[in-house]
């Protein structure tokens, strides 16, 4: 049986991840978070690709290759979150299990912080529990497609 494949997609200035803010988003890199990722996803049968962008053009593109791809998506939108209709008309075309996820808890956080204009299109949203959230997501993942076969 071929693991599952999914993207775990990553926004605005998180590749500074360890240096930016790390009393809020702690001292982890974004090479940490990667291998994270990788290591969660083999423990539970999934082959994941992490990418990080700073372009919301880029995010767009991976977001459509996931759509046709029929690929589960784990997606820290960061800044995006708050204002890209363009990501979120992008993420609503979805084929497959998506999960919000954040390290920090924006409800807790700055006024802008606290709307997600994705959040409305996404499976799930897990946020505030730091690097944990994107385990959480993955496992919310797996879940999913172990409940419908049918999934990709």
């Amino acid at each position: 049986m071929t693991a599952a494949s999914v993207l775990v997609l990553n926004g605005p200035n998180l590749g500074r991840l360890g240096i930016r803010e790390p009393d809020v988003y702690g001292s982890a890199t974004f090479d940490d978070l990667a291998a994270l990722c990788r290591e969660t996803g083999r423990r539970l049968g999934l082959s994941v690709e992490v990418r990080q962008t700073d372009d919301e053009a880029e995010m767009v593109r991976w977001v459509h290759e996931a759509a046709d791809g029929r690929l589960p998506v784990v997606i820290n939108p960061a800044a995006f979150t708050h204002y890209s209709y363009a990501l979120r008309d992008a993420l609503a075309q979805r084929t497959a299990p998506l999960v919000e996820v954040h390290i920090s808890n924006p409800a807790a956080r700055e006024e802008f912080r606290h709307t997600s204009v994705v959040a409305g299109v996404a499976t799930g949203t897990i946020a505030g529990f730091g690097m944990t959230s994107y385990v959480l997501a993955l496992q919310a993942v797996a879940g999913l497609l172990a409940e419908d076969p049918a999934r990709p």
